[in-house]
């Protein structure tokens, strides 16, 4: 069975594959607790609906690459449950957001999820046959899992200003912080540099987000500050969208409050 695959001749990519699907999962399951709330106020009040839009791609995303590569089982089975998972929150979202904010959603469901995956399944088994197709493939999932795994920069930038970590959570950051770190044993020892590269900056940004948050944890701060600086980012976060700035969707998925915070598995 090829490398990645559920193989006993590649027993630590089989460890590792069960184990970031283990980690993955939980990951999936962390904003649980904010889809609770919706559903117990009838509202998504501040919540945005971007980080489980990108999420649902990037997870549409990685299948795709499964299938074509073959025999990567433990890439699909994750990435699988976060398709299923994603599109419930969606569905939640969608039912309690207010219209203005449906519309802007439908929109980025729209233009990520339909338009952009379509046209990249079409133009890669059009224009590409066989490894090069992979390699080409292999490269577009590299480069939108950079753009996600930049997207806690917002979230550095915004503790910084505010010296506060009221909206970086330790635990989910040491969970995505390890994910990374097992997602890119599981490409080393699978010989899979698409699914390692980007981990290598998953890794890196999540050390940044846990050594910042030992250095600002006991920080005394303005609540006024935090609130100011919470403003400013949703204020920034809606004009983008509104305006329809692909960027923005992709680099931004995260600028959320604390229960927002999510990430690709891989």
């Amino acid at each position: 069975m090829a490398a990645g695959g559920i193989s006993l001749d590649h027993p630590w990519a089989f460890a590792f594959g069960i184990l970031g699907n283990i980690i993955s999962f939980m990951v999936y399951l962390s904003p649980l607790p904010t889809f609770y709330r919706v559903y117990k106020k009838k509202s998504t009040e501040g919540f945005q609906s971007v980080p489980y839009v990108v999420a649902l791609f990037s997870a549409m995303l990685w299948i795709y690459y499964a299938f074509i590569k073959t025999n990567t089982y433990l890439l699909i089975t994750i990435n699988s449950f976060g398709c299923v998972i994603e599109t419930i929150y969606i569905i939640i979202f969608l039912t309690y957001a207010p219209k203005k904010v449906k519309i802007h959603t439908s929109k980025m469901i729209l233009i990520l999820n339909v338009g952009l995956f379509s046209s990249i399944v079409l133009c890669t088994l059009l224009l590409f046959k066989g490894s090069d197709r992979l390699q080409v493939l292999g490269w577009i999932c590299v480069g939108f899992s950079v753009c996600v795994f930049a997207a806690p920069l917002s979230i550095i930038r915004l503790v910084i200003r505010t010296k506060s970590v009221e909206f970086m959570p330790f635990s989910l950051s040491f969970f995505l912080t390890l994910s990374a770190v097992v997602w890119f044993s599981f490409g080393l020892f699978s010989k899979d540099i698409y699914v390692a590269l980007p981990n290598v900056l998953g890794f890196t940004f999540g050390a940044v987000q846990m050594v910042l948050y030992i250095f600002y944890k006991d920080a005394k701060v303005s609540q006024s500050l935090v609130d100011k600086e919470k403003i400013s980012e949703k204020v920034s976060d809606e004009y983008n969208i509104e305006e329809g700035k692909v960027e923005k969707i992709v680099n931004g998925g995260h600028d959320n409050l604390k229960d927002d915070k999510e990430m690709s598995p891989v």
